[in-house]
């Protein structure tokens, strides 16, 4: 999108929530180009429990490989459902 001026603005680094919140809250959104945006994940809930299972080591590099294209690291990757 462009603005005003004819260039599109770049998004600021925003080094906290608070920040970012204010920002998001006080600035007209529509003067960035936000078509490369991706969504994105967050886990807040504490992890209890572990899990340990032997795989085939072809699953094992096939899901590496669909983390690694999600660009997420392997033990926080989930895979899409149904």
């Amino acid at each position: 999108m462009k603005c005003r001026s004819g260039t599109t603005e770049k998004l600021p680094r925003l080094k906290s929530d608070r920040k970012a919140e204010r920002f998001v809250a006080e600035v007209d959104l529509t003067r960035f180009d936000l078509r490369g945006m991706k969504a994105t994940r967050f886990e807040f809930a504490p992890k209890e429990a572990r899990v340990n299972m032997r795989l085939p080591g072809e699953l094992l590099a096939a899901v590496k490989r669909a983390a690694d294209r999600a660009g997420v690291p392997l033990p926080a990757f989930h895979p899409p459902g149904p």
